[in-house]
């Protein structure tokens, strides 16, 4: 084949084929065919000159078809015979367009060694295989089929593939390969059925014969199985499992053996006769006798034993069978004589090879050392300025091209490698590029004899007759292939070169079993550009790397920055990072984001500060993936746990800042798990923990609220906060590590292990206040000398401690009266925090330090809420965070006693002073969301509802409605009702009236049929009892609750006790004197209607209560309140246009039912007309008459 050119096909003949071709190729054509050959006549495709008629093949035979040379030449002087070259026969056929014809031929031709250029050019060039709408050129003066050959979208070239060429994603037709692939389907399978021939043949032979003889002589020792017995037994058993339904393990069996196809016994082994199954086989083993296998010829022997039932056959079938068995004996013993011949053959030619082995390697070895010692010591050279591959190879081409004389021997062999050697010892060495890649064996090219020929043959001679032997050594393929490497160096400059090549051609889905071949030569590569192609095809192995793959090409990564260390790292791997920091590919900024944290250990600390920094900072500010700003967070923590330059803390706090206010949740809490632990601790180390970064942090939160009095920016308050949150571990690791008693803190003897509830939980292992410490050994003794020192010696000369009680609690504890005690949002993110805060600052802490304070502040007693002292810090939300987050983080049983004797004496105190009650029902909501409170918060309102004071039942009443949604209905079934019937049961009607609420929310939530006719009785008794009648404040309540739960509430309690009340409410409020008490009530029922209509309510109600209520809500809007009056015209007109259209649907549903009786009746009497009529076709047009 040219140069350059490859085998599209990738098949490969066996010696016989090739010989038994180059045979067929070489004869002459008989006289038939060359008559056929004249026939056809010259041809000239338009690429090429006309092709001339030839007289002969390119090779000639002494005779053509037994006629002697001088008849066939006498007979070519008279008749003037000629043959058609194959050239001409290329030329008509690309002509005719017969293209899979012609291709047919090319492969013949390459395979016998007789490549024509113009077939070759032709396959070659990818232009003859796009697709044209017109019609060629030839193909029109000929008049044959369409155009060229569609071009298959994944083959440039029919003897180049190059599968970088085309995108990933490109979708190109493939329909026109078809024709191609089967034939180099075919092809290929004819070779592998003549390979797997001689491969099943020779794996009989393996075994010698000695070690048979031993396995035979000790029957205890089985003979090992051999590759041919185990492919045969695996798709024995796959066979059987499928027959038995065994499909799953059947799968597991091939995905096990998945270098054997199990859908074809030739792939067991050719010229194998297939044996029976499984079953068949294990059926006949148990009919054979066990122990006689041969019989003595002295021995009698029963023929029931002889296998087969030998008795029962005929005579002449055993003659036909004894015949068929020795012709198979026969040809046995043929092919084992056929094979033996083959053996001995082959082992010749192996010897025969060794030698030529040996010879070429001692020229090769030879030649080099000599021309060397003649170039360098005749021109006075340093020995070492040679180029890096010379030396390092074994150049296969050396043999063509070197002058080698026929009386070569191996003393001109030692005599210039000693040459060589004294002239090298005569110079010094310069430093080559890493010269630590030596070869292991530098003796062995010297050492390397060959068998030199006893003939005296020109060199001339010796390269032309081997030039016959064809070697492809002019393409860049052929090239590398001729010189193999001997060295560690050699190796990698080859692989620097090859890698280019091979990488576009290797499957996405296996891309990364590259990545250690790219990564070993990009390490030890001499030449810089070749590093950093080879690192730039790293970087762009993969399009859209996966997380798997991601985490591969980072090990390679930092495997690399190990090996190579900081200064390449910055010059190598950092501008691939910098390339594709906007690629377009999230993946690919996703392998940069992850890639710049893992070599953050490796890179020199300035440009870790800097430039990585600067990159990371830019993703995080531009990038529009949540996952990528997500990994630049991670990677940024990675940095703040290498850097060390102090200038770069406010650039940190920037950092955390714009992280914590990014609108991505996964960006949030990459934050917390990763970056803030790590810039903590890097502040503890500079000593701004305490100095700088907490308090900016609560500097930040008192100018929210000095700036949103009236609005408060909710959002920024959860960022500060929760930045301090996650703060508190590293807080408590400075409290540990700058104590008085850590220079004490030794690990001996035994150390009490720490309570699994001793902390909460951390977000990552970076909040674990073990890890920060050291080890958890370690926290445990420091734990241990912090509680003493806390409970018996105090905290004198302990100024980290100090600065937490009495700078950071009072400004805090400040910063929660201020907040609004209504925002359910920020009651709860302070509550979350003191809870974090007292728990892991411990419990005696907690009871030392920090209730204290809070007991400082919230004085209970009526005067401190009295309106005219001005005090009101019971009405803040400093309640609720007291309650919920201070005295809920240890739940002990006096802890508890003291939750529930704070909260009644909070309900009391501001119950008898008239107070707002927005911070008690913000404690009640808080606790009531979580369900180990529900019992604690009964027994406060229990003492609520037996107070003696009203307006504390008041209070507990309206307290019921926080806590009752999440409630088990056993515990209002139990606790709850009866305590809203005794409050009902008392002479107060504000008592009564502030029950009503709880009671809708009992209607609302519980299914249990019995607690909701309870609860149904007591409103009923509300709304129908004389007493209530005038009670207008209890009229609102109503309405009020009605409006509420009605739409949530069980649907039959809507239609049969909500909407008719409703109703009759309305009614009597037409008749109400008083103008402000109509209008509250109407103003009330408006709302509930409002929210009423957005029910299902059947046409029944809406006739008999929406409507007419409706109605009479208008009467009174028309006089007190215009503008609700539209609104309610709309309503009743949209309710009475649904009471219409129902009316109309209805009807209509009657008529289409009629219409459709009334048209299959019709229908069923013009069949039967038509049925009747015997006229002829023209008599039928009759039927379609208009009566006159």
């Amino acid at each position: 084949m040219a140069a350059g050119n490859v085998n599209p096909f990738n098949v490969s003949d066996s010696e016989e084929e090739a010989e038994h071709r180059q045979d067929g190729a070489d004869t002459e054509r008989s006289p038939s065919d060359e008559a056929q050959g004249h026939s056809l006549g010259p041809f000239s495709p338009p690429a090429y000159p006309e092709p001339t008629v030839l007289l002969s093949s390119n090779r000639t035979s002494p005779s053509v078809d037994g006629i002697p040379a001088s008849g066939a030449t006498v007979a070519g002087i008279g008749a003037t015979e000629t043959r058609v070259s194959v050239d001409a026969i290329a030329a008509q056929l690309l002509r005719d367009q017969y293209i899979l014809t012609a291709l047919e031929l090319h492969t013949e031709l390459l395979e016998a060694g007789r490549e024509l250029p113009r077939l070759r050019d032709y396959f070659s060039n990818p232009g003859n295989f796009e697709r044209q709408s017109g019609t060629p050129p030839a193909s029109k003066e000929q008049g044959v089929g369409p155009g060229q050959l569609n071009r298959a979208g994944s083959i440039s070239t029919l003897d180049s593939l190059d599968f970088a060429r085309y995108s990933d994603d490109g979708n190109r037709e493939s329909d026109e390969r078809v024709a191609v692939l089967e034939f180099e389907l075919r092809k290929a399978k004819e070779t592998i059925q003549a390979l797997r021939a001689n491969l099943t043949q020779a794996a009989e032979c393996e075994i010698h014969s000695q070690e048979r003889k031993n396995y035979k002589s000790s029957p205890e020792i089985q003979e090992p199985i051999r590759s041919l017995e185990k492919r045969a037994l695996n798709f024995l058993v796959n066979e059987y499992l499928l027959k038995n339904e065994y499909k799953l393990t059947s799968i597991t069996f091939s995905d096990e053996n998945d270098d054997q196809d199990f859908e074809l016994w030739d792939d067991v082994g050719l010229n194998i006769p297939k044996p029976s199954d499984l079953l068949q086989l294990y059926r006949n083993s148990g009919s054979l006798p066990l122990h006689r296998d041969t019989v003595d010829v002295a021995v009698g022997v029963d023929p029931s034993d002889l296998p087969g039932n030998c008795c029962l056959q005929e005579p002449v079938q055993q003659t036909e069978s004894i015949r068929q068995q020795e012709k198979v004996v026969q040809e046995l013993e043929f092919q084992i004589n056929l094979l033996n011949s083959e053996k001995q053959s082959l082992a010749e030619q192996i010897k025969k090879l060794q030698s030529d082995i040996q010879t070429l390697q001692r020229n090769v070895s030879s030649e080099p050392s000599s021309v060397i010692n003649s170039a360098q010591c005749g021109k006075d050279r340093p020995c070492d300025k040679t180029p890096l591959d010379n030396g390092q190879y074994l150049d296969i081409r050396g043999v063509t091209e070197t002058d080698d004389t026929p009386d070569c021997n191996t003393t001109k062999t030692s005599t210039s490698t000693t040459t060589s050697t004294d002239c090298t010892d005569g110079t010094t060495p310069t430093t080559q590029p890493h010269n630590k890649l030596k070869p292991k064996s530098p003796q062995v090219k010297g050492s390397v004899l060959f068998d030199q020929p006893n003939r005296k043959l020109s060199p001339a001679f010796h390269q032309a007759l081997l030039s016959f032997c064809r070697m492809s050594a002019d393409s860049r393929l052929g090239s590398e292939v001729s010189r193999i490497a001997d060295s560690e160096q050699s190796v990698m400059l080859m692989l620097g070169r090859c890698l280019p090549h091979i990488v576009p051609n290797v499957l996405l889905a296996k891309r990364e079993e590259l990545i250690p071949l790219i990564l070993c030569t990009a390490c030890l590569h001499p030449e810089p550009k070749e590093r950093d192609q080879l690192l730039h095809i790293l970087f762009n192995l993969i399009k859209r790397p996966d997380d798997e793959q991601r985490q591969m090409i980072l090990t390679g990564c930092v495997a690399f920055a190990r090996h190579v260390g900081p200064t390449r790292v910055e010059a190598e791997l950092l501008p691939q990072c910098w390339e594709q920091i906007n690629h377009k590919y999230p993946e690919r900024r996703l392998l940069v984001a992850e890639a710049c944290g893992a070599l953050a250990p490796y890179l020199p600390k300035e440009i870790r500060s800097s430039l990585v920094l600067s990159m990371l900072q830019q993703m995080l500010a531009e990038d529009k993936a949540d996952m990528v700003r997500e990994a630049v967070v991670k990677s940024l923590g990675v940095i703040m746990g290498y850097i060390d330059d102090p200038d770069k803390y406010s650039q940190g706090f920037e950092l955390m800042r714009l992280s914590l206010g990014d609108p991505s949740e996964r960006v949030v809490s990459a934050t917390h798990q990763v970056f803030i632990p790590a810039f903590a601790a890097w502040c503890t180390e500079l000593g701004n923990l305490q100095s700088q970064l907490m308090p900016s942090l609560l500097t930040n939160i008192e100018k929210l609220l000095k700036q949103g009095e009236y609005s408060l920016d909710e959002h920024k308050l959860h960022i500060y906060l929760s930045a301090l949150q996650s703060l508190i571990p590293s807080l408590f690791a400075v409290l540990l590590q700058n104590a008085p008693f850590t220079s004490r803190a030794k690990l001996q003897g035994d150390v009490p292990p720490i309570e699994v509830t001793r902390f909460p939980r951390p977000a990552s292992p970076l909040q674990d206040v073990a890890t920060i410490v050291g080890s958890r050994e370690q926290l445990a003794v420091l734990l241990q000398l912090y509680d003493h020192q806390l409970q018996h010696e105090g905290t004198t000369g302990w100024d980290s401690l100090l600065w937490v009680v009495n700078q950071f609690l009072p400004q805090i504890i400040e910063i929660v009266g201020r907040i609004n005690v209504t925002s359910s949002t920020c009651v709860h993110e302070f509550s979350r925090f003191f809870w974090r805060f007292c728990r892991t600052l411990g419990k005696i802490f907690t009871n030392t330090k920090v209730k204290p304070q809070f007991q400082e502040i919230l004085r209970l007693s009526e005067e401190n809420v009295d309106a005219t002292t001005g005090n009101g810090i019971l009405t803040k939300a400093t309640v609720p965070i007291y309650a919920t987050g201070v005295l809920t983080c240890y739940n002990q049983e006096e802890d508890r006693k003291l939750l529930v004797g704070f909260l009644e004496d909070v309900m009391t105190t501001l119950s008898l002073s008239h107070a707002p009650l927005d911070s008690l029902k913000a404690s009640f909501v808080e606790l009531g969301a979580n369900p180990a409170y529900h019992e604690l918060l009964l027994t406060v309102l229990w003492y609520g509802v037996v107070h003696t004071s009203a307006l504390v039942r008041c209070t507990a009443a309206r307290m019921f409605e926080l806590i009752l949604r999440g409630m088990s209905e056993a515990l209002i079934d139990k606790r709850v009702a009866p305590a809203l019937i005794t409050l009902c049961s008392g002479p107060e009607f504000s008592v009564r009236i502030a029950t009503i609420p709880a009671f809708g929310t009992i209607m609302e939530t519980v299914t249990q049929k019995e607690l909701l006719e309870r609860v149904k009785m007591q409103l009923a008794s509300f709304l129908e009892d004389p007493q209530y009648q005038d009670q207008h404040s209890l009229h609102m309540e109503i309405i009020k609750t009605f409006g509420r739960v009605g739409p949530n509430a069980e649907p039959r309690f809507r239609d049969e006790f909500v909407l008719p009340h409703l109703h009759k409410l309305a009614l009597c409020n037409n008749q109400q004197m008083v103008e402000s008490k109509r209008i509250d009530i109407a103003t009330q029922l408006f709302e509930a209607y409002s929210a009423l209509s957005c029910c299902f309510i059947s046409e029944e109600l809406m006739v008999n209560h929406f409507l007419p209520g409706l109605k009479c809500l208008r009467t009174d809007m028309e006089q007190l309140s215009p503008e609700h009056e539209v609104i309610l015209s709309s309503m009743i007109k949209e309710c009475e246009i649904k009471l219409e259209n129902k009316g109309i649907g209805e009807a209509q549903g009657s008529i289409s039912i009629a219409a459709s009786l009334v048209g299959e009746d019709a229908k069923t009497k013009f069949l039967s007309k038509m049925g009747q009529l015997t006229t002829s076709g023209a008599m039928l047009a009759n039927v379609f008459q208009r009566k006159k």
